[in-house]
């Protein structure tokens, strides 16, 4: 009844109007307005921090420093080295160092600005690949290494010993900045009770929950978390918007005001986290006829000052490191580093993106060498039901990369266009390029203490249904599809659903909304919910038929005997007898991740519940006189397990694919040797518009994965994760070059094309 179908989002029409509310557009009687003063250098003593003519300031009620927090502290996410304010040293550019609550954004500026402040510079550490240098500072422990992931299957010397053919290359990507149109913002309210209500955006409320009762030393139960309509995030309101519901809950608490702090964008651009910059060095091997037998590979991840996410973004890129395919002997050796620069975070793809740009790079490559069409050695090696990942883990259920394989090389013409594209002269060379891909779904075994969720689902008494999941919307649709698997359960319609706001208080934890695990969990325990009230229902009526409640099915809007569907009560008329009974219509359900495995000295074991599988066709045209990039078409296959909303996965293929543009073609953060920011505003970074937006053709395969709900598996970060590879591919059909490192901008592309570089 609802599943399957492509409803119009629940908002909509709020977001189209403006009549939605964001945390910007909150007030309170007595708000006052809160900033934060940052670090100029990339690190450096604080030898003076003297705040006593910023407090005299006329309409300043607070300025805090590190002395003056309550709780602890740091920032907890998952190791607690990142302070909410620093003390004793700054460690990058954009550091928190102070706190002001002011009732006017003038006052506020001039205490920041009346603030002493000395800071004496030390040595940096900007480049990773000096982590282990004599002369580089030591940022973290005792080596800068903030986590060291490995793989091991196999013999991998002997395997290379064997290989026909080897190639071993190196590739490079930069920061990306997540740009969402929401910069980051929090509203933070005393109640009476001594406690404290925090309104904002975010993605993780019951991080910001944890964290609030960690800085303010009050207990949890005392700390209300409630999401505010967020615009945008893709991972950057993850971990951050802890620190930022920090500073707004500390100031609140001093000045006994509400206080908002909302970042404003250049701000937001250099304090906030990015995707972590890489180097990864692949050697491939292979035999002659193109069967893979050996990979090593070498990942190093930029962290920046603080761990943050890294361990965890680190590990899922070392998982996604050898691609999708069959691979008998592998060492992987992976690190994520400390650095004098921003603290890197979560992003769509969460180490993924990186990782498949050099393997599917990589892949091509080889087949070059090999003399092999691209789609033939992929052919010949991706994984397929009953294989094993590089990590042993055996796959039994949802794999439909093979189908995703067919349809974009059939939807595209693949051939048949190279063909064509390659019989064209000009100046303008053209070609395709593909990419294969897979993403893990869910936390994985790197995330098992997390991976637990919870809904509430609730029938009133007019049959119509309200639902609360502690995940959050965001942009994504989250709202309209948890809504649908909820109507599809009780077989109602979709219009009689309704999600309640994100409310610490009055929504189970659902762990983070990350990992594309929103609809396959959340959804998950929501069916838990739905499937008991059912129970409840059908017992209303499974005396007076003569059944057992089991025996009736809920559809069409009515309660009807499985085995005599004649015999059915409409839903309303159910609904109203259950509560004239007073049977409980109210209850949260609970579910966790099915159970993973992993072996941390190995790198062997079970490490996500299910995958998701895409294949990127790319055709690009290559202006050989300026050395520009530009995408003209795109065919994005992706195996989604079942479509809960069509239009809803089209349009995340669409936005997806286009983030992936701008991580391979114009999207570079630029940090200089200094550690000094160089265009931390929109106007110097470039994101792709709709102008440089390609004409997409969305492929949607249905592999159903039998755990998820009514088949669904999440996929909204795999848009992404594999477009940079595809577009890089075609740029050698096109051109002959080889672009190794991100982004593929005119300056990197035309000296390339000059030399004829491969």
């Amino acid at each position: 009844m609802a599943v399957g179908k492509s409803v119009v989002r629940v908002d909509a029409r709020s977001k189209a109007t403006g009549k939605a509310v964001y945390v910007a557009d909150m007030f309170m009687p007595g708000m006052l307005i809160g900033k934060v003063l940052r670090s100029e250098f990339p690190r450096g003593k604080i030898v003076r921090l003297d705040v006593k003519k910023a407090r005299s300031i006329h309409g300043v009620h607070a300025v805090l420093t590190a002395d003056d927090i309550p709780g602890k502290n740091v920032c907890h996410v998952v190791f607690e080295d990142m302070p909410l304010l620093a003390t004793g040293e700054v460690r990058y550019v954009g550091e928190p160092i102070a706190l002001i609550a002011a009732e006017t954004e003038a006052a506020a500026q001039l205490a920041i600005e009346a603030v002493e402040l000395d800071i004496e510079p030390l040595g940096i550490l900007i480049d990773p690949e000096k982590y282990n240098s004599p002369d580089s500072p030591i940022l973290f422990g005792e080596d800068n290494i903030f986590a060291h992931h490995k793989i091991r299957r196999g013999d991998i010397e002997n395997a290379f010993a064997q290989s026909d053919t080897i190639i071993e290359r190196v590739y490079r990507t930069t920061y990306q900045e997540h740009a969402y149109l929401e910069t980051q913002g929090m509203l933070a309210v005393p109640t009476a009770e001594g406690g404290i209500d925090v309104y904002g955006t975010m993605q993780c409320p019951f991080y910001v929950h944890g964290a609030v009762s960690d800085v303010t030393g009050l207990a949890q139960s005392r700390v209300r978390i409630v999401q505010t309509t967020t615009g945008g995030a893709f991972g950057g309101k993850e971990d951050v918007p802890s620190l930022v519901a920090g500073w707004a809950s500390v100031l609140a608490l001093a000045a006994k005001r509400p206080v908002k702090l909302i970042l404003g964008r250049t701000e937001d651009f250099v304090s906030m986290s990015k995707r972590h910059p890489s180097r990864v060095e692949v050697k491939l091997g292979a035999t002659k006829d193109g069967k893979l037998t050996a990979a090593g590979i070498d990942i190093l991840f930029d962290g920046g000052a603080y761990a943050t996410l890294s361990p965890v973004v680190l590990w899922r890129g070392t998982v996604h490191s050898c691609g999708p395919y069959r691979i008998p002997a592998v060492r992987v050796d992976a690190r994520a580093v400390a650095t004098n620069k921003v603290p890197c975070g979560a992003y769509r793809g969460f180490g993924s993106p990186q990782t498949l740009f050099a393997i599917e790079s990589a892949i091509d490559e080889l087949a070059e060498k090999i003399g092999m069409d691209p789609v033939r050695i992929r052919e010949i090696n991706h994984l397929r039901r009953g294989d094993e990942t590089v990590t042993g883990q055996k796959l039994g259920e949802s794999v439909g990369l093979q189908e995703c394989l067919e349809r974009a090389i059939t939807e595209s013409d693949y051939y048949n266009l190279r063909e064509k594209l390659h019989g064209r002269n000009g100046p303008v060379k053209r070609g395709v390029g593909i990419s294969t891909i897979f993403y893990g779904v869910g936390l994985g075994a790197g995330g098992t203490h997390f991976a637990r969720s919870g809904a509430y689902v609730g029938i009133q008494p007019d049959g119509s249904v309200q639902f609360a999941v502690g995940t959050t919307e965001m942009g994504q649709g989250m709202r309209t599809v948890l809504g649908q698997i909820v109507a599809e359960a009780f077989g109602i319609p979709f219009e009689r659903v309704y999600c309640l706001p994100v409310d610490s208080s009055r929504v189970p934890d659902s762990g983070p909304t990350v990992a594309s695990r929103a609809t396959t969990m959340s959804g998950r325990a929501i069916l838990v919910a739905c499937s008991t009230l059912k129970g409840n229902l059908a017992g209303v009526i499974a005396p007076e038929w003569g059944v057992s409640p089991k025996a009736i099915t809920f559809g069409e809007n009515c309660a009807f005997r499985t085995d005599n569907p004649a015999k059915r009560i409409s839903w309303n008329d159910l609904v109203e007898r259950a509560f004239a009974q007073k049977v409980v219509l109210t209850i949260v359900g609970y579910d966790s991740s099915p159970p993973t495995s992993w072996d941390e000295d190995s790198g062997q074991g079970d490490a996500y519940v299910i995958y998701a599988w895409a294949v990127n066709v790319a055709q690009v045209a290559v202006d050989t006189r300026t050395g520009v990039v530009r995408v003209e078409k795109l065919w994005a296959a992706h195996d989604v397990g079942k479509a809960i909303n069509p239009t809803l996965v089209e349009g995340q293929i669409e936005g997806g694919s286009v983030q992936g543009l701008g991580y391979a073609l114009t999207e570079e953060y630029i940090i200089d040797k200094n550690g000094i920011p160089m265009n931390p505003r929109l106007s110097f970074y470039h994101i792709p518009t709709t102008v440089d937006a390609p004409e997409i053709h969305p492929i949607i395969v249905e592999s159903a994965y039998s755990e998820g709900p009514f088949g669904a598996k999440g996929f909204g970060e795999q848009p992404l994760m594999g477009i940079a590879p595809a577009v890089a591919n075609a740029v050698f059909d096109a051109a002959g070059i080889r672009l190794r490192e991100q982004p593929f901008l005119p300056e990197r592309v035309w000296p390339k094309l000059k030399k004829g570089a491969r």
